[in-house]
């Protein structure tokens, strides 16, 4: 088998796609589109964010944001929040598609028409590396994206993004049991 080199990228795949959700000092919520996202503690989630975002001024305000999945049905959307500036675009949440419930849990939006959402606390922004960590206070998922008391990743139907070829694909399709599949090599 040979193979192509691409350079020091920053290609992997999956990258789920996560729309983080802030308010603003008046309560106006706004979104942003990110890619580099990860869990990197049990409660505990990290981000790079550019600190030039609307989004990360205000979080750096609340102290608060939210984490979204983004899905298929949304795809326009999602797209929309991660191309349009919230300090040029005051309605960009509005023209998304979004509207918000304010979480019971932190000072920040829950993205309705998004099934899973995480509700975080801010621990820390280092504006040098772009690094924010997030305490994860609460992760709600609408009652629309769940069968039999579960999360349905069918129904959630939540995209990642394809660096390799610049696109948004679906996942949803089970190949294995999870610390179960590879039991069959025990």
């Amino acid at each position: 088998m040979s193979r192509v080199s691409f350079g020091a990228k920053p290609f992997s795949y999956p990258q789920p796609v996560w729309i983080i959700a802030t308010y603003d000092e008046n309560g106006v919520p706004d979104a942003m589109n990110a890619a580099w996202v990860g869990i990197s503690e049990m409660t505990e989630v990290s981000l790079c964010l550019t600190p030039s975002h609307k989004t990360c001024k205000n979080f750096e305000k609340t102290g608060a944001f939210t984490v979204s999945m983004a899905d298929a049905p949304h795809v326009v959307g999602c797209d929309y929040v991660g191309i349009a500036s919230g300090s040029k675009t005051p309605d960009k949440f509005a023209r998304a598609g979004f509207t918000a419930t304010r979480s019971e849990y932190v000072n920040a939006p829950i993205i309705n028409e998004l099934a899973v959402c995480m509700e975080c606390k801010v621990i820390s922004f280092d504006k040098e590396t772009c690094i924010l960590k997030g305490e994860i206070v609460n992760v709600s998922v609408d009652e629309s994206a769940m069968t039999d008391g579960k999360v349905d990743v069918s129904k959630v139907q939540p995209i990642c993004f394809d660096p390799f070829n610049n696109a948004y694909n679906v996942i949803g399709e089970k190949v294995g049991d999870a610390f179960g599949s590879g039991k069959a090599l025990l």
